[in-house]
This record gives structure tokens, C-alpha cells and sequence, in this order.
């Protein structure tokens, strides 16, 4: 019996309609920047513009009551940029509060982040397209535009601080328009195996502040081992010597200059020492902190100078200039300095939050360093910070954060790029927020310094005479 041609012809169209048409304008590199910057989340593609038309309604359509969203718009200069919004659409009528949004550019490869200065107007939700801050508005009175009403409108009370230039090159006509659902991926099931064991108990906690106080380095000639934190504007390096010396003080302190400015906070070379307590003894270690790398020359950290550190020839509260190197003391340099004044162990700093979002030349300054580091013979390794804000359910509980297959693809991610062994990649969380000392932290900064001092024996182990 021969075959209906019409029917076949029915069941290709129907097979095409089956077929989901959207796809991402997206590359996968972008893709990834994006999650980054929200943590370990899902893109789905709910709406693509080319495909629905920029009608609002088409956008309310696909968009409403689907949780956190992320907008992203393409124009005809190539300008990528958008927003964030962790409210659902819903056509309410009324400003949307949401201190969790923000606007986006991609520059030079990467996106740059424009934070809400007043989460009460985050948004108006209405029946009208997407806006964010009722400044910026996209797919504008159902053309491929975008309208900036920017400080015409606001005067100086806007949302969002920006230049439409930075933003979209000022070019308000459309090529594309996406958005996305948001979904965080669940990181932990119950019956996952931690792939690295410790003990949660104060009892540990008491074990390893103990062996700190006991340490005495291997050479009589050391008194104390010097570790030297180097790490990108705002990984965390001021702030863990503050955790550290909160832990042995007993309460909360913040001796070291820290926060979340955009340039580095430290501009001296400093060298902290720990007490065990407010009249206690010096402790066997000093963590010296440098200022903080950056990807602009002639900003930040000089890569020369860490020569001159590693040496032992740089003053303590000496201060940094980034556009000239330290320049030693003839006199000092013509001997070499002590082994008691050389750093014995180097400890890089990671924001476990931006490890997809660093740039090439910050990767590039980094291995540059750890080359120098290599090639005088001293122990690395390196802290990720901020593993809450990375993971959920490390958020939730600590605890959680050697059974996270999201740390533990971060760690192996930072092993690969900086080139040390995924063993040497330890993920830590600075006391930032609280008022009180938490054992989960305690412990996991602790064991951090464990490490460094483990690290530093081995390297005056070698430097010992046979």
C-alpha cells in the first residue's frame, strides 16, 4: 500500500514546529562570565526578541511569574549589556523593591557590574517591556530600542549610576534581545561522600590552635615563619589576617584595613604579627600583606617589587608605588638577607565568586609571579575566599563545603589555571559580617594555617645546611 505524501509532508511540519527555535546569542565563554556572576545558576532561554517580536506583551507572554531573570541586549555597535532582576514579572502595577539587582556591560571581554544604589525602585512592574530603575528601558514602546532616561528624569536619585556611553556605546538601537530564567543548580545531595574529610568539632578547633602555639620553625635562626598573601583588589588578604587574629584574640577585630573598594585598600608593604590573646606571646608566624594586583599597568601591585619581598629587602609599612619599583638600599643588597627576613611561604588569594570573571591579564600577572616564586624554591598555595557567597549551601551551612561538587570544580579550576596541585587549594571563608567567632570558620582558617606553617618547614627544611 503506498504511503500518503501528504501525511509524510504533515509529520515534517510537525517535527520542525516540535523543534524549541530559540538559541542563544550567547558564546559559551559569555554564558559562563554571566553565571559567574550569579553564582552556580542555569541560563534558560525564555524569550528571544527576534523570534516573539519586541512586543511587550509577547515578553509578558513568555517572561511573567518565571523567578529571577537575567536581560540580555545586543545593539548594532556590538554592545552587550543588561540586567538582572530577582523578582518576578508579574504586571503588578507597582515599584519593585530587589537590592539583588543590577545592569551589565561586557568590556573588553568581560562584564562590569553596575549595582542598585536604592533597591526601592529597582524596577515598575507594569504591562509595558522590561526596565530596570524605570531609567533604562528595553524593547521601548514596542520597537527595538532601548530608552535611557538616565538623569534628565531622576536628577541624582537614580538607581543606577552609569554612563550610557560605558553601557551601549549610546547606540539605543536593538539587534537582539534575550532573556533568560535563572535557576540555581542544586549542589549537594544528602548522600554525596565529602571528597575531603574534617572534623567539625571544638575539640579540633582547641587541637589546632594548640599546634600553632607549640610550632617552632626548624631553624634556631627563625623565630617566626614569614608568609606573604598576594591576591587581586578585594580576593580577601587583609581580611584573613583580621579572622586569624580574631581567632586567637577571642574576639573581633580589624587591625588590617579591609572592604570592598575597587582599588586596592592596602598601600604598604605590612607585616602583622599574632598574639595568643591580648597579653599573650608573639605567635610563630607573620603574615605579610602587599597591596592588591590589578590589570592595568601601572596600577596596583608591581610585579617587580615581589622580587624584592621575597628577599626580605622591603621595610615594613614600606609604601607602594605603582608606576616605580622598591629600590633597595645598596648597602642592603650587596649581602643577602637573612633567612629570617626572606618569606617562606607564598599564599595566593582567590574570590571563589569572580574565579570565571578574571581577566586574562590577571592571570597573566599571576603565573608571571608564581614563576618568580619558582624559580627561588619556595612553597605556594592558595586560599579561595568567599566560598558562601559562591555556594548556596555553603551558605547555609559550612559544613557543606567539602560535599559541594561546585567548590570542588572551583578548586580544580584555579589548580589548572595557576598550575598548583589541587591539594594546595584551600577554600576558606573570612570572618566579614559577623560579631561573633563561629567554630565551622575557626576551623577551616585554622587548618589554612596549619598548612602555610607545613609549607614553610618544608622550604627551611631545604634551605637547612646538611
Amino acid at each position: 500500500m503506498a504511503k500518503d505524501p501528504g501525511l509524510k509532508m504533515h509529520k515534517v511540519m510537525q517535527k520542525k514546529l516540535n523543534v524549541n527555535p530559540l538559541t542563544s546569542n550567547l558564546t559559551e565563554d559569555q554564558r559562563k562570565q554571566l553565571c559567574g556572576l550569579l553564582g552556580n545558576v542555569d541560563l534558560t532561554l525564555l524569550y528571544k526578541a527576534s523570534v516573539h517580536g519586541y512586543h511587550a506583551s509577547a515578553f509578558h507572554q513568555r517572561c511573567d511569574r518565571q523567578g529571577p531573570t537575567l536581560l540580555v541586549a545586543y545593539n548594532r555597535s556590538s554592545y552587550i549589556f543588561g540586567g538582572y532582576t530577582s523578582v518576578d514579572y508579574a504586571q503588578s502595577g507597582r515599584y519593585i523593591t530587589d537590592e539583588k539587582t543590577f545592569i551589565f556591560s561586557f568590556q573588553g571581554g568581560a562584564p562590569v557590574c553596575f549595582n542598585i544604589m536604592s533597591g526601592g525602585n529597582a524596577r515598575y512592574d507594569d504591562a509595558g517591556g522590561p526596565n530596570f530603575g524605570e531609567q533604562l528601558h528595553f524593547c521601548y514602546n514596542n520597537q527595538a530600542i532601548v530608552y535611557d532616561i538616565g538623569d534628565a528624569f531622576y536628577r541624582g536619585n537614580n538607581a543606577f549610576n552609569y554612563g550610557s556611553t560605558t553601557l551601549y556605546g549610546n547606540d539605543n538601537q536593538l539587534s537582539e534581545c534575550e532573556v533568560y530564567k535563572v535557576e540555581q543548580i542544586p549542589q549537594i545531595s544528602v548522600k554525596v561522600k565529602p571528597w575531603r574529610n574534617v572534623l567539625w568539632t571544638a575539640k579540633q578547633r582547641a587541637a589546632l590552635m594548640e599546634m600553632i602555639k607549640k610550632y617552632k620553625p626548624l631553624m634556631t635562626s627563625v623565630s617566626r615563619v614569614r608568609i606573604l598573601m598576594i591576591g587581586p583588589v578585594g580576593a580577601g588578604k587583609s581580611s584573613f589576617f583580621n579572622s586569624i587574629n580574631s581567632i586567637f584574640m577571642g574576639r573581633m577585630t580589624s587591625k588590617a584595613m579591609s572592604g570592598s573598594a575597587g582599588t586596592s585598600l592596602t598601600t604598604q608593604f605590612r607585616t602583622y604579627p599574632v598574639k595568643d590573646g591580648r597579653e599573650g606571646k608573639p605567635l610563630p608566624f607573620v603574615l605579610c600583606d602587599t597591596m592588591g594586583l590589578e590589570e592595568q599597568s601601572g596600577a596596583g601591585l608591581d610585579i617587580e617589587d615581589i622580587s624584592s619581598i621575597l628577599q626580605g629587602h622591603v621595610p615594613d609599612r614600606y609604601k607602594f608605588n605603582p608606576i616605580t619599583p622598591f629600590q633597595p638600599d645598596e648597602q642592603k643588597t650587596s649581602k643577602p638577607a637573612s633567612l629570617q627576613e626572606k618569606i617562606h611561604c607564598v599564599v595566593y588569594m582567590i574570590d571563589a565568586t569572580k574565579i570565571s570573571l578574571m581577566s586574562d591579564k590577571l592571570q597573566e600577572k599571576l603565573t608571571t609571579i608564581r614563576k618568580k616564586v619558582n624559580s627561588v624554591g619556595i612553597p605556594q598555595m592558595v586560599l579561595m575566599t568567599k566560598v558562601d557567597e559562591a555556594c548556596s549551601e555553603v551558605e547555609k551551612n559550612l559544613q557543606n563545603i567539602y560535599a559541594s561538587s561546585y567548590i570542588k570544580s572551583k578548586v580544580q579550576e584555579v589548580s589548572s589555571w595557576l598550575g598548583v596541585p589541587v591539594s594546595c587549594v584551600l577554600p576558606v571563608k573570612n570572618y566579614s559580617q559577623e560579631l561573633e567567632l563561629e567554630l565551622n570558620c575557626d576551623i577551616l582558617l585554622l587548618t589554612a594555617i596549619q598548612q602555610m606553617l607545613n609549607f614553610a618547614e618544608d622550604y627551611l627544611d631545604d634551605a637547612s645546611p646538611m
